[in-house]
């Protein structure tokens, strides 16, 4: 088992990233936290504490703030990414650009990433892509069901980490372990990614019932089904079943389809009210990643041949402009089978 490096840094300053390196500063000498925004990080060192999106979390000592992405490159070559999936991909590269420029190893680097969603322009993992970019390294996802405000407060919360390396998994765990943050381990990341992942177009799902109207029967009806196509998904893709039905798959999927803190489902609850997907983008002004998550599933799932029933409806809302409540007598009306 590996020490814990000095040093390491967040990328991507937003609620998320904000919350990870937070918690982080519990377990490092120094936690530097980047984001793209010049103004928005001057503003976070003046105030000391990110008053877009985490207003009440005052930030710990050991906490740097830079908008210089060279700024956050340390001894250890260890990041912690929490940007969204559509940048994931442009912001790994030029991580990787500013490690080599400055004469250090990329393939000693160690990459976790707190990203749900896939890359845009081919639908895959983002495990993937940093394979693509960084080649084998040390590297995999931390997941769960964990909103930012509670996790950045310090609320009993419990996270996965799941790396290709069951060792690799349960050395980075450690990271995110602290007296109110329970850490697992996992050797499934495939299923850990999916899990975070669908679970964003199931909450829209379950936003756009209630933002009709439908109450908690058609709520439940929408988790339980939702569970179910979740689990196909996730294992048609080579997920595990036990790993969709832990933390990362079940547990987030719950928390995100029953709670107005989750922005896919607030976003669903404002669909659900006649609102325009601009209208609801406006009000949330944060990243929506079921939108293009359910597009990517919707044209896996035709590849692959996987019923998706919930997703499909999802899509035909967002992406072909089919009215919620024909959507839901879609669903209503399909074929009856055997559960």
């Amino acid at each position: 088992m590996q020490a814990l490096p000095e040093r390491v840094s967040v990328i991507g300053a937003g609620s998320w990233g904000t919350a990870l390196a937070c918690l982080l500063c519990r377990n490092f000498k120094q936690v530097l936290l980047w984001g793209r925004d010049p103004k928005a990080m001057k503003s976070m060192e003046r105030h000391r504490r990110n008053v877009a999106y985490l207003p009440d979390v005052p930030f710990p000592d050991n906490l740097g703030i830079t908008a210089t992405l060279s700024d956050t490159l340390n001894e250890s070559a260890s990041f912690v990414f929490a940007v969204p999936s559509h940048c994931f991909r442009s912001i790994l590269e030029a991580i990787y650009r500013e490690i080599t420029q400055s004469g250090r190893l990329p393939h000693k680097s160690t990459i976790i990433w707190g990203t749900k969603g896939f890359d845009p322009e081919n639908g895959h993992l983002l495990s993937k892509i940093c394979e693509e970019v960084f080649g084998e390294i040390r590297s995999g996802v931390i997941s769960g069901p964990s909103f930012a405000s509670e996790t950045a407060r310090g609320m009993p919360t419990a996270l996965t980490m799941a790396c290709s390396s069951l060792d690799h998994a349960r050395d980075l765990a450690r990271w995110f372990r602290t007296d109110f943050t329970r850490t697992y381990y996992s050797d499934d990341p495939v299923g850990v990614q999916l899990g975070g992942a669908i679970k964003n177009v199931m909450a829209i799902a379950a936003g756009i019932s209630d933002g009709l109207g439908y109450g908690a029967n058609a709520r439940a009806a929408l988790i339980t089904r939702g569970l179910s196509e979740l689990s196909r998904i996730g294992v048609g893709l080579g997920g595990r079943p036990e790993t969709l039905m832990g933390l990362a798959g079940l547990g987030d999927l719950v928390l995100t389809c029953t709670t107005d803190q989750s922005r896919n489902r607030r976003f669903g609850i404002g669909i659900g009210q006649g609102k325009t997907i601009s209208q609801v983008r406006a009000e949330i002004s944060q990243e929506i990643e079921g939108i293009n998550t359910a597009e990517i599933l919707y044209r896996i799932a035709l590849r692959e041949g996987i019923e998706i029933p919930i997703t499909d409806q999802v899509f035909r809302i967002l992406h072909q402009g089919a009215e919620p409540k024909h959507a839901v007598g879609a669903l209503l009306n399909r074929d009856p089978r055997a559960e």
